[in-house]
């Protein structure tokens, strides 16, 4: 007797959860003579790029992407493409602004304002654990908390046994089961909507293929400006500065390392949103005459990209289940990504400063015992978010608006030198207030129905009766500044934050620079002034950053005395080549002179 075909589904999904599974322990055993914190969390600081970059495109790339992007291109076409300047205009300022100063620093947390952080990513992690599970076994049938607690076990069980570089190769393997999951659909999905010649005339023939708007209207959902401005400043928000990131960078062998992985990473962004693009025409193209939500076939348009597999391989056992282990992949890696974050930040920001005297073995039996406790505390949020109902999106908005604020506050900080830090806190309280204000009142006072609605999706072939298309609801005739585009969110508060950073900053007084150390800063004005040496010192405002120093470093900072004594005594000044840290044979930084640990 053959078995049950979903029995194949349930087998293809549950190798997924082995395999990844199985690199923790093969890392728990490999690494089991490395003792120390900085092995566990960081991977000894010497990651290569490679599986680095496959594991930031991996754990940013969640299963909402891949279950929630074929639908955004489905209902609102093509414009989604825009994305590709919005990940560019992204890799480029984190390469070149937040990552010299992140890794020059030796810095291992991002975060001063701890608490709320590490609230937010527990609260968004468990999202994550639960908001794809559900979607999936309402169209699957795929057992929903089956899938959220093997979720969270598993990640909770390679976290904690083989650190850092556990979670990077098990990313890098998610990675590869996500682009396998998409082009299966893609072929697979092509065949069904009678070619790809095919897909792109009806999908041009449903207005899907018109990409560029270029109007200003900063009311409409989806322009050039709003993806390519909102866009960059909102992945910036949960991207640039955020810790999941900053701790794979500082994890490579040397700063041109993470730069290389940064640049792969980018690559790895621009396959998946071809990918989640060409599949939302194939199912537009497939469901053109018969949309399947207006026609409630299914309940929300997360739920379209499974109902679609599932019609595309009803007869072929096995083949569903790959899917499933495709969008589980982004939920994988980004559980664990946030698992080894929150547990990085506590460790380095609690417990050691509370007690600085641990051994290496204690620190990593306590950096272990965090991944497992932030792991039953992340799969537990999945629970409760089951509870939450609609609050769930509302929670959503939120982490994404504290995205805005957060980058204007490093941007004050590395950047503009003259602000202090009444200034930093003005700025990021009154970010904080301009992005929750506009976002809560977009609940109140909506964009209008013409600027939001979904184009066109017809029901005329349906074998229901008397379908009417479900439309947004009647926007009140008050428009505000509260019916933007709900990707300009994170640049209000991102801007909010900087310009009330400047002017507390001049009204207190702005700080002189003469303490501040020069790697913990990135003047862009160096950009524009490096033909002259006054305007360059000027952007510096105060800041010492030629051959004095090194002299005034020396005798406080040992990050600072590796290679110092050279440069003084060729009275070499201006030259990188001879800061600390710095290798000319690999021309740039490494590891080995960050020790120190910093914080902002």
């Amino acid at each position: 007797m053959l078995p049950d075909p979903k029995t194949w589904d349930y087998v293809v999904f549950a190798a997924l959860f082995i395999v990844s599974s199985g690199i923790g322990v093969f890392f728990a055993i490999k690494e089991r003579k490395k003792v120390t914190s900085g092995e566990f969390l960081l991977g000894g600081r010497q990651m290569s790029c490679g599986p680095v970059a496959l594991s930031l495109t991996a754990s940013f790339m969640s299963a909402v992407t891949v279950l929630g992007s074929p639908a955004e291109v489905y209902r609102f076409g093509s414009s989604f493409l825009v994305f590709f300047f919005a990940y560019t205009f992204t890799i480029i300022f984190t390469s070149e602004l937040f990552l010299p100063v992140f890794y020059r620093s030796g810095i291992t947390s991002a975060y001063e304002v701890r608490e709320v952080i590490i609230v937010w990513n527990i609260l968004y992690t468990g999202v994550v654990i639960y908001a794809p599970a559900l979607a999936l076994n309402q169209v699957t049938g795929f057992d929903l908390w089956g899938s959220v607690f093997a979720t969270g076990i598993v990640c909770t069980f390679y976290c904690s046994l083989g650190g850092l570089k556990a979670v990077v190769w098990t990313d890098a393997f998610q990675m590869v089961v996500m682009v396998g999951g998409f082009l299966m659909v893609l072929i697979q999905g092509t065949a069904y909507a009678g070619g790809f010649q095919n897909v792109l005339d009806q999908s041009k023939n449903g207005s899907r293929l018109e990409i560029f708007s270029f109007d200003m209207d900063p009311l409409r959902r989806h322009t050039f400006w709003t993806i390519a401005i909102g866009g960059t400043c909102t992945w910036l928000g949960i991207y640039g500065v955020n810790q999941s990131t900053i701790q794979r960078c500082i994890s490579c062998k040397t700063e041109k390392h993470a730069k290389v992985a940064l640049y792969l990473n980018l690559i790895g962004l621009w396959i998946i949103m071809f990918c989640a693009v060409f599949s939302g025409l194939i199912m537009y193209s497939y469901f053109k005459d018969c949309d399947p939500w207006t026609a409630g076939l299914i309940s929300s348009p997360d739920q379209l990209m499974p109902y679609f597999v599932m019609e595309i391989f009803a007869s072929m056992p096995g083949f569903p289940g790959l899917f499933v282990a495709c969008a589980f992949s982004g939920t994988l890696s980004t559980v664990a990504a946030s698992i080894n974050a929150l547990a990085t930040v506590t460790f380095e920001d609690f417990v050691k400063s509370c007690f600085s005297n641990l051994s290496d073995k204690l620190s990593t039996w306590i950096s272990k015992g965090l991944c497992l406790l932030f792991g039953v505390v992340c799969t537990s949020m999945a629970v409760a978010a089951s509870l939450m109902g609609g609050v769930l999106q509302a929670a959503l908005s939120i982490h994404g608006m504290c995205g805005g604020p957060m980058l204007g506050l490093f941007t004050l900080g590395i950047v503009f030198p003259f602000v202090n830090w009444k200034g930093a806190l003005g700025g990021l309280l009154t970010g904080i207030i301009l992005s929750f204000w506009v976002s809560i009142g977009g609940f109140v006072y909506p964009a209008p129905a013409a600027k939001t609605r979904p184009l066109v999706l017809s029901t005329e072939q349906c074998v229901q009766l008397n379908i009417t298309e479900a439309l947004p609801p009647t926007t009140p005739p008050v428009i505000t500044w509260y019916s933007i585009s709900y990707l300009y969110y994170s640049a209000v508060g991102c801007l909010g934050c900087i310009l009330a950073g400047f002017l507390i900053s001049f009204i207190t007084g702005p700080e002189k620079g003469k303490n501040i150390q020069p790697q913990l800063i990135r003047p862009i004005g160096n950009l524009f002034c490096f033909w002259s040496k006054k305007y360059k010192t000027l952007c510096w405002c105060g800041v010492q950053h030629d051959s004095e120093t090194i002299l005034d470093n020396l005798e406080n900072d040992t990050a600072w005395q590796q290679g110092a004594e050279s440069a003084l005594k060729n009275g070499l000044k201006d030259s990188q080549d001879h800061l600390p840290g710095y290798n000319p044979d690999e021309k740039s930084y490494t590891n080995l002179a960050a020790e120190k640990v910093t914080h902002f």
